[in-house]
């Protein structure tokens, strides 16, 4: 279980503290699939970093199956099996897809395992085991890979920031396959952080996060609705003004 408590995390600007994150609480049972949704800038990546630990939050309380996180380093973390996608993959030139699947998984893999891990992002061992993790993938591909990668660790708890952006239709289409396939297995927990609402559709519940706060929760029955409504009552505000 993922247990979020009190959640803060604050930046300093112009000499006073600005905060981001403004007391988050979260329980997450064990093998859900949650998304994430919201504004632009309510915390939502945040409060995925601050998880993963890429930001340390400023105070509160995350624990994973019982374990405080707060305090611990990224491959601490790693080490209890919590696993982050970015939102914009890095790029490593010289290292190839078979390598990163290597070390993301922590062993060697055999082909047949290699195969399976691409077969399910959609893409073909045989064109991509041995291409560079560099600039020569497209957007798309690079974050098909980082999915991969992810896939590799077998990892208890799983973090996607936005894995839509960036990347065409045809993947988008194959992206919503890999994590519907993610969900019914029912293996791990994951957290995604998504706009898309063939994403939110799929998800057991939606966390609604806006200006640093947990603002709604509930299933996908309860939540699109309300979303989609204000974005009409948005829409003809903006039309009056």
């Amino acid at each position: 279980m993922l247990k979020i408590e009190n959640l803060q995390y604050s930046v300093a600007q112009d000499g006073k503290e600005t905060g981001i994150l403004r007391g988050i609480h979260l329980d997450i049972e064990d093998h859900r699939f949650i998304a994430v949704t919201g504004p632009n800038g309510g915390g939502k990546t945040t409060l995925a970093k601050c998880i993963m630990g890429l930001v340390e939050a400023t105070s509160g309380s995350i624990r994973w199956n019982g374990t405080e996180l707060c305090g611990m380093s990224i491959t601490e973390r790693a080490k209890l099996g919590v696993r982050y996608g970015f939102q914009q993959p890095p790029r490593f030139k010289g290292i190839t897809v078979r390598d990163l699947l290597t070390v993301a998984s922590g062993k060697k893999l055999s082909h047949s395992e290699e195969c399976a891990l691409l077969t399910r992002v959609g893409l073909c061992a045989k064109d991509y085991l041995e291409r560079e993790v560099d600039t020569s993938l497209s957007g798309g591909e690079v974050k098909r890979i980082e999915i991969a990668s992810v896939l590799a660790a077998n990892a208890p708890l799983m973090i996607f920031d936005e894995p839509e952006a960036g990347i065409d239709l045809w993947s988008f289409s194959r992206l919503t396959e890999t994590f519907g396939a993610l969900r019914d297995r029912r293996d791990a927990t994951i957290l995604v952080i998504s706009h898309q609402e063939r994403i939110l559709s799929m998800a057991d519940q939606i966390v609604m996060v806006s200006n640093g706060l947990v603002s709604d929760i509930g299933t996908p029955e309860e939540i699109l609705p309300k979303i989609t409504g204000e974005t009409v009552c948005f829409c003809k505000a903006m039309e009056k003004a």
